[in-house]
């Protein structure tokens, strides 16, 4: 894997970069990658650059119909790449073990990128609060489940999909299901969010021995069916308000493509990115996009957190 480090490449690469800009010159080819929700979004043009970089992209969908479209669109721009699908329900654990029970062969980069945003009040099979059992259970079940073929590819990475929103909340441990107090959409999410920059700490403590390192990515501000539980009103104010802010698909996927291929990562290193580049630690996110809170990034919390998501994942 092209891990060179980014000096260079974070004057190259920016908030106006694509994915297709970030992988050029990257060679993936003998590598595997698997992308959650990369059937829609910012997912198939994650899907779309990785393959077009060389590797081997598995699209992990909850519809095979849809992630079968989804390859025939990507080839019919780029013919050689090689790409499959597998069926992937993230809010049902039974379904992510069906997946790693059926994976065989060292797996390079894990991109965790799908997500649920602002859902009115739900629960997964397990019982668990839809945006913390989605965005990070799922995912956390799946990592983990996945762990030795991450650890058989020798340098491999787990990029997960966080937001600005994690701003809004830090862990709930006390009632990380709002069984207790009134369901907010948006501190659900905001604690799903932050619960994705804390796996890439812990895993990459946990795992760097084994060659695994992880990190966090905030897209930008892109519209897509994301938002689709706003509130009308409140998403035409959004747009009409940060226009002048907003990325395409492709420039959304940049990111996660850039940790994925181009990053340094490790111990130590940054563990959550923003325009191709590492975000600045802040108090309050800055023009509701920039910056990682420390509520985000503290050890204590991330371990705390791996194992209350084991327990809850057994």
């Amino acid at each position: 894997m092209n891990t060179d480090p980014t000096l260079q490449d974070a004057r190259r690469f920016g908030a106006s970069s694509t994915a297709l800009d970030v992988v050029e010159g990257i060679d993936l080819h003998g590598q595997t990658a698997l992308v959650t929700g990369a059937s829609s979004g910012i997912g198939v043009e994650t899907a779309r650059a990785l393959a077009r970089a060389g590797a081997t992209v598995v699209l992990a969908v909850r519809s095979i119909d849809a992630g079968e479209r989804t390859v025939e669109e990507i080839r019919a721009r780029d013919p050689a790449a090689t790409l499959r699908v597998m069926e992937l329900d993230l809010a049902d654990l039974n379904s992510v073990r069906r997946l790693t029970a059926e994976w065989s062969g060292p797996l390079h980069l894990l991109v965790a990128n799908a997500g649920v945003m602002h859902v009115p009040e739900r629960r997964t099979p397990e019982g668990r609060e839809w945006h913390f059992g989605v965005n990070h259970l799922g995912h956390f079940a799946l990592a983990n489940g996945l762990h030795q073929p991450l650890a058989e590819a020798q340098g491999a990475r787990v990029i997960s999909l966080s937001s600005s929103g994690h701003g809004a909340s830090g862990i709930r441990f006390d009632d990380l299901d709002f069984r207790r107090t009134p369901y907010d959409a948006g501190i659900a999410y905001g604690q799903s969010k932050t619960a994705n920059v804390l796996f890439g700490v812990e895993a990459t403590h946990r795992w760097h021995d084994e060659g695994i390192t992880a990190a966090a990515v905030m897209p930008g501000g892109i519209w897509t069916g994301l938002q689709r539980h706003w509130d009308p009103a409140v998403l035409a104010e959004m747009k009409r308000r940060y226009s002048h802010r907003v990325k395409t698909v492709d420039q959304g996927a940049a990111t996660s493509v850039f940790v994925a291929t181009r990053a340094e990562l490790g111990v130590g290193a940054p563990a959550y990115w923003e325009d191709c580049g590492p975000a600045d630690v802040v108090d309050h996110i800055i023009d509701g996009t920039h910056g990682v809170m420390r509520h985000a990034l503290d050890p204590d919390v991330a371990q705390r957190l791996w194992s209350e998501s084991e327990a809850l994942t057994r």
